[in-house]
């Protein structure tokens, strides 16, 4: 989606002027490399040796940190997971000219552990670290490069390889600065290029935006889809569901019904439940003190109270699956909040608080639930924003941009795969590292 303001600095003009130019962000297509030019994999932790094995079985080539004759690289992978001291950490600081050779969009992917699992200060407080490390290093980053955190425990994983590739891909082009924890007792799956084959997936509030999006890259991924959304939006719902190949099933998802009916749908049309996204969702804005009920309590019911409805049937007997997945839709204004937001922020950040506790409740039957926050994505509803509050949204993140809808959906599609069983009750912010919240 153009805007006024991108159009005026990508002109002729402006580029003779010298202007500063977005990057354009390399994004996914099936069968494309997994990232430009060789990668570089570094550090002294465990997992050096696979991961340096699964970029050659990628068809990637590998590149040494002082290598003069390779004047590019695509990527820079640091295992520090073995990290006990801050000393080590100086690791990171002599890969400053390797960062300097990156490539436009190029990736540096930080491998460390989870801090919450160790108990020595010292080795604590070193791979606590490495966080700040990367999310500073992403908002210094230029030419759409990004930086991102997997925190492995055990053994080597598909779970790990998974993640890591996940950042290395143009799936990722728009999240940066974020990290990504990696439960190595859920067993996971190696991916193709259709990871979704046979897998029948739900996505609400389908017809347009974000979720037709999510709806058409889940499809190309494999996924039988059945598209939601409320009568209203019947002939806009049938073009995505024709364009997938998919069914339709027009639903009011704050129905008492709403989770009954789309299991019910799964089953009797397609034989299951796979994947379930919650997509659907509202705005009513007003600044808090001239909040009426009709606002608050019509986008709590949409966005946070109709997931806890539909959830007792999905995830009850009879619904999804062992192994099943379920993706909610939460937003940076769950985060960091937002003026004139009060209602919406509040079920965002409920979403989180549903994301986290129901993960736990039903991991013992190998399913998981992530959340996506998105930051500020180009769609109908923020193309009506007030134009200075839109120019300042756009550019207020690391990559300076905007985020496409595809970009939520590459995110949610990833969840969704069996590669990323070991991933569960997290929340990835596709914002490109927006400077807005943590």
């Amino acid at each position: 989606m153009t805007d006024l303001f991108t159009t005026i600095i990508t002109s002729p003009v402006a580029k003779m002027a010298g202007v500063p130019q977005p990057t354009r962000l390399r994004r996914y297509e099936p069968g494309g490399p997994l990232c430009d030019g060789p990668v570089l994999v570094a550090g002294s932790g465990p997992y050096v040796a696979e991961l340096r094995q699964w970029v050659g079985a990628a068809g990637i080539a590998l590149a040494e940190a002082n290598d003069a004759a390779t004047d590019k690289i695509g990527a820079i992978v640091v295992d520090l997971s073995d990290a006990t001291d801050p000393g080590q950490l100086e690791l990171l600081r002599t890969l400053g000219p390797a960062v300097k050779r990156l490539r436009t969009n190029g990736r540096v992917v930080v491998v460390g552990t989870d801090p919450t699992t160790l108990t020595d200060p010292a080795h604590v407080a070193t791979q606590r670290a490495l966080e700040g490390f990367v999310r500073s290093l992403g908002k210094e980053l230029r030419a759409g490069a990004t930086a991102n955190h997997v925190l492995a425990r055990g053994t080597a994983s598909d779970g790990l390889r998974s993640a890591v590739e996940f950042f290395l891909s143009g799936r990722s082009a728009y999240v940066d600065g974020q990290v990504v924890r990696i439960d190595e007792t859920r067993g996971s799956n190696p991916t193709g290029e259709q990871p979704l084959a046979g897998k029948v997936a739900v996505v609400t509030g389908a017809a347009r935006g974000i979720g037709a999006e999510i709806a058409k890259v889940l499809a190309r991924d494999g996924a039988t889809v059945v598209a939601v959304d409320v009568p209203a939006a019947g002939e806009a719902l049938a073009a995505v569901a024709n364009q997938v190949r998919g069914t339709t099933l027009p639903l009011d998802v704050t129905s008492p019904e709403a989770g009954a009916t789309i299991v019910e749908h799964a089953r009797s049309r397609h034989g299951g439940l796979d994947i379930v996204v919650h997509n659907a969702g509202i705005t009513r804005d007003k600044l808090f003190v001239n909040m009426d009920e009709s606002r608050w309590q019509s986008v709590m019911d949409v966005n946070l109270r109709s997931i806890l409805r539909m959830n007792e049937a999905i995830l009850g007997e009879g619904g999804l699956g062992d192994g099943g997945r379920v993706v909610c839709l939460s937003s940076m204004a769950g985060i960091a909040g937002n003026r004139g937001q009060s209602n919406y922020a509040a079920s965002k950040a409920g979403v989180i608080g549903l994301v986290t506790a129901t993960a736990a409740a039903v991991a013992d039957r190998a399913i998981t639930v992530n959340g996506v926050a998105p930051g500020f994505i180009e769609t109908e509803m923020t193309a009506r924003i007030p134009f200075a509050t839109r120019e300042i949204g756009r550019r207020m993140n690391s990559l300076q941009q905007g985020g496409q809808p595809r970009d939520v959906a590459e995110t949610i599609a990833w969840l969704v795969q069996p590669g990323a069983a070991a991933v569960n009750g997290q929340v990835i912010r596709v914002c490109g590292q927006s400077m807005l919240g943590a």
